[in-house]
């Protein structure tokens, strides 16, 4: 069965909301390699696919993705 990636994107503001972590901390993860790196959707704007940030909070055991 072939499952569907959801490729919205989520601005930072969405994943703090999502994970209930601070950026502070969201960016000493990425920093760890223990949380899914951003990527540039602009000059000064970063984003996450939606998929990446369910999978690893379902990972943290939060929910299944």
């Amino acid at each position: 069965m072939n499952q569907e990636r959801n490729l919205n994107i989520l601005r930072l503001k969405d994943v703090i909301e999502r994970t209930g972590m601070s950026r502070s901390t969201i960016y000493a993860y990425i920093g760890k390699d223990k949380f899914p790196k951003p990527f540039n959707i602009g000059e000064r704007a970063v984003g996450w696919y939606e998929h990446d940030i369910e999978q690893w909070i379902a990972q943290q055991g939060g929910y299944n993705a």
